[in-house]
């Protein structure tokens, strides 16, 4: 293998993470290359993005056209880009060169660098009832801090028991009407959230609600549970929050790095190592860090760079 074809780091993932990272190792003068599916992340379905720091408001579709100019300004002889590519495996090798990441695309071609930086993010899991997919970003939303302020003033619902859906229904109270969670079991979350939550008067939690239907006509205007004893219950809301677990997209380097019983990568979140080998490091949500959000993944993914780098430099 010559050294030319092997490169300092090799970055995955497209959305703020990734491209962050992009550009600090071009910056920096590292051969690296950036491998994406396309670009944006999960937010690239957001029609108003509220939190991007330095962007009082923007669409996902332009942050994920904002993230692909700026890297690409940087794109030449230090930083390939590669999009449209689905990593199907990695793997460690021995070489002359040392160890290295092999990794496999969907294409059969084979990559191979000297760091690994993992910035797949997840998927969140879709709730499969009738009417969810024709009302998706109709009043029916994953996202509640993209996508809450849009709902100011108005009655809407989280679905979710664990301590995402309490999160997303505490953000929602300020700046909804009402806010309804719905529990198919006794929640999951941390009881002191629960019962603080509980003493806002805009906030009603039910417990044996499985939700059956979303109706509405241009956009969300109600949605209907079962309750314990099976009645039918339909409640008048214009907006939907889906809170009921995230997909960590990690199935591609299970076999090198460890993982958490979520499968998310676990890091040293000093310098962002993944727990197994130190070749490779993660940012964003494919990881088990506490909080997950565009600004922070994007800083995470930056400080992975500079422990790279310091990795590299020092070897």
């Amino acid at each position: 293998m010559l050294n030319e074809n092997i490169f300092d780091l090799i970055i995955v993932g497209g959305g703020p993470a990734g491209a962050s990272a992009a550009i600090y190792a071009a910056r920096k003068r590292m051969k690296a290359i950036l491998i994406l599916k396309e670009w944006g992340g999960q937010s690239v379905v957001s029609s108003d993005i509220q939190n991007w720091i330095g962007t009082p408001h923007i669409s996902g579709a332009d942050l994920a056209k904002n993230l692909e100019s700026h890297v690409k300004e940087y794109a030449g002889e230090f930083l390939k880009i590669k999009v449209g590519s689905m990593v199907t495996n990695s793997e460690i090798e021995n070489s002359l060169d040392g160890n290295l990441i092999k990794i496999s695309l969907e294409s059969g071609e084979n990559i191979f660098g000297k760091s690994l930086l993992i910035t797949t993010g997840s998927n969140r899991k879709k709730i499969d009832i009738k009417g969810a997919d024709e009302f998706e970003h109709k009043g029916l939303t994953y996202c509640a801090t993209c996508d809450g302020p849009m709902f100011s003033d108005m009655d809407v619902v989280v679905i979710g028991g664990g301590n995402a859906g309490f999160e997303s229904a505490s953000q929602l109270l300020a700046y909804c009407k009402s806010v309804t969670l719905l529990s198919r079991s006794e929640p999951r979350a941390e009881k002191i959230t629960i019962e603080k939550l509980k003493t806002d008067p805009k906030f009603k939690l039910i417990i044996g609600a499985t939700p059956k239907e979303i109706f509405g006509d241009k956009f969300v205007n109600a949605i209907s549970y079962l309750d314990k004893d099976g009645n039918e219950i339909k409640l008048d809301v214009s907006g939907v929050f889906v809170e009921i677990g995230q997909i960590p997209a990690t199935d591609w380097v299970k076999n090198i790095v460890e993982l958490d019983e979520t499968g998310k990568i676990k890091i040293d979140p000093w310098t962002n190592r993944a727990s197994k080998e130190e070749l490779i490091w993660a940012a964003g949500d494919a990881t088990n860090i506490l909080y997950h959000q565009n600004n922070i993944a994007s800083g995470e993914a930056v400080k992975a760079i500079e422990d790279i780098y310091k990795t590299l430099k020092t070897k």
